[in-house]
């Protein structure tokens, strides 16, 4: 997510909490209900002040700062960002590629990931188990820069064996929270 194109800021800010480690059990281990408290209001709107933060969760500032500052450093909470609307910024097809290699070792892999990173138009890249080894997020104007982009971008990555494109009709459901 580093590497998106400079786009006009949205009006809601939200927050990605890494859960990747700390899930379920072990999460309510290391975290009380207020904790979970702030994260749910950070996740709803990450622009709150702590006195606004504060009221919601029902404490006075200082602790509450102190809590988002734990929550921060231990990695719950990964980052702030502000979420775009692609159709005014003129990325609004969206597109699911699957990716197939050729063939798959610790070294292709990693050479396909840094590759990856560096092309804006893909904003999620998950590496994936069945008949395919990638599933990308593709954001782009239109199907002509699409069929482009496979051609001059994908088309010259080593190793890629195939690709199969599923072209998003309508947006049902997109949320960025974890349900905490």
């Amino acid at each position: 997510m580093e590497n998106l194109p400079n786009f006009a800021l949205a009006n809601r800010m939200y927050v990605l909490l890494d859960m990747s480690n700390q899930y379920s059990n072990r999460m309510a281990d290391t975290l009380d209900k207020t904790d979970i408290n702030i994260l749910r209001a950070l996740q709803e709107n990450g622009r709150l002040t702590i006195k606004e933060l504060a009221q919601k969760v029902n404490l006075s500032s200082t602790p509450v700062f102190e809590r988002q500052r734990r929550l921060e450093g231990s990695g719950y909470i990964k980052k702030y960002m502000a979420v775009l609307d692609a159709e005014k910024l003129n990325r609004g097809f969206v597109v699911f590629c699957n990716v197939k290699m050729k063939q798959l070792n610790r070294e292709i892999a990693h050479d396909f990931m840094r590759i990856i990173q560096e092309i804006p138009e893909v904003t999620e890249c998950y590496n994936i188990s069945g008949s395919f080894d990638y599933l990308l997020k593709i954001h782009a104007p239109d199907m002509k820069y699409y069929q482009e982009f496979v051609l001059n971008v994908l088309g010259t990555i080593d190793h890629l064996g195939s690709l199969e494109s599923t072209f998003v009709m309508s947006e049902v459901k997109h949320t960025y929270g974890i349900n905490v």
